[in-house]
């Protein structure tokens, strides 16, 4: 039942007849996980508890960043450097404190996603990369959830709803992910700041139309949107029997597998503090965009951007050790793919975290 004081907050819903105090009821009772609390999660989280859904379980490893602002809007200059997880529980709290915010301080995993997404209703994804997409389409057909997907890229984005009521699954639409090399990447590419909340908000109206049971659900329809011109299509797509069948225990666990990780060494900042510090220090290469070197690099790094990586491999060391970085490790770990199938070098090491790792741990070692 709703209490007095939910009636006077949820009042505007419990005028509309499609929801009324039997919505509200619903939406009271939902428990909803939200994978990602960026670009897309921060819209969605604001609009589900603002909406007043229940309980919102938050599902995120990283720490706020500077360039994180620009688009990510339960955060601020104040919160840099903290948990995004809880600092965005803090802001929704304040937003509604009748909902009840769960904190995941973690990424999804594969060992970990089993009890998360048993544990919901439904699961909203608003990662930003291929593996945690496949890995939560098959956790959600293993336990029946349906899964809201979003996914954005410079000008334009894409919602649509996978597993609903028998419905297709993402693997229906995307059988075979791509290679790390085809796979988009804002920290390369840059992403207009209003997209994610114009994509993360329709992934909130389809997750209140999955609750309340309203309405015509994104399901086997795959929403595009095109900011710089406000067109958008809806592409229709359908169930395969073979791709809809496949779970956290028959899929090919391979699709799993970190973009960052698939056939890469790393390395931690610690060890590579340790290894700049002594006689035979490895070489460094820094394959962000010439603004971002500017503005600070590790100590002797050599800059050759990932867009005119082919460019300049004649100038790197083919025996001495190259630890290759950039702002988050995802553009260097393409680079070293890269540079290992393409053109057959074994010396090169991924730096874990980038540049935001070094930050974290060696903050008085960056030249700007």
């Amino acid at each position: 039942m709703l209490t007095s004081e939910e009636r006077q907050i949820y009042r505007r819903h419990l005028q509309l007849p499609e929801i009324g105090e039997a919505g509200q009821e619903k939406m009271k009772a939902a428990r909803v996980l939200v994978v990602g609390a960026g670009g897309l999660g921060c819209p969605i989280l604001q609009y589900l508890a603002a909406a007043g859904v229940g309980t919102l379980g938050i599902v995120d490893a990283d720490k706020v960043d500077r360039s994180n602002l620009q688009r990510q809007i339960l955060y601020g200059p104040a919160d840099l450097g903290q948990p995004k997880a809880a600092t965005a529980a803090q802001a929704l709290r304040r937003l509604n404190p009748l909902v009840n915010i769960e904190v995941h301080n973690c990424r999804a995993t594969l060992g970990n996603v089993r009890e998360l997404v048993s544990r919901y209703d439904l699961v909203i994804d608003g990662s930003d990369n291929f593996p945690t997409r496949y890995l939560l389409n098959d956790a959600c057909v293993s336990y029946n959830k349906p899964l809201i997907s979003g996914a954005i890229y410079k000008f334009e984005g894409q919602v649509s709803v996978f597993n609903y009521q028998g419905g297709p699954t993402y693997r229906c639409l995307f059988p075979q992910p791509p290679s790390a090399t085809e796979a988009p990447n804002c920290d390369a590419t840059g992403v207009l700041g209003v997209l994610p909340g114009l994509m993360g908000t329709a992934q909130a109206t389809e997750a209140l139309k999955v609750i309340l049971g309203i309405g015509e659900v994104l399901s086997g329809r795959l929403w595009l949107f095109d900011a710089l011109t406000f067109q958008t299509r809806t592409l229709k797509f359908t169930r395969r029997p073979e791709q809809a069948a496949l779970t956290l225990d028959t899929a090919n666990t391979a699709d799993y597998a970190d973009l960052c990780g698939a056939g890469v060494t790393s390395i931690s900042v610690t060890e590579l503090h340790e290894r700049l510090t002594s006689t035979h220090p490895p070489f460094l290469l820094d394959v962000r965009e010439p603004h971002e070197y500017a503005v600070g690099h590790l100590p002797g790094a050599t800059l050759l951007p990932l867009s005119s990586l082919e460019k300049g491999v004649a100038t790197l060391p083919k025996q001495h050790p190259v630890v290759v970085y950039c702002r988050s490790g995802a553009r260097s770990a393409q680079a070293v793919e890269r540079l290992q199938t393409n053109f057959g070098l074994t010396n090169l090491l991924n730096l874990e975290g980038g540049m935001l790792a070094w930050e974290s741990e060696v903050k008085n070692e960056v030249l700007g």
